[in-house]
């Protein structure tokens, strides 16, 4: 999933992201809001991750149906 489809899709997505990544933040979802190098960044900080590991994540959970 793009950049594009991700925040168009935000408001549906945060709570699954929120349920994948427990640590981040209602705080954090705002700051986020559907920005994909934000989400990437904050789960590397979080989670203690590469930015490969993260970004992989990230697309992984963007592409689910």
């Amino acid at each position: 999933m793009n950049s594009d489809k991700l925040a168009g899709n935000w408001k549906q997505l945060r709570g699954k992201a929120q349920e994948k990544w427990g640590k981040l933040t209602n705080d954090d979802l705002d700051v986020i809001e559907g920005q994909r190098d934000q989400l990437v960044g904050r789960i590397q900080e979080l989670y203690g991750k590469t930015k490969e590991e993260a970004e992989r994540e990230v697309d992984e959970f963007s592409n689910q149906p």
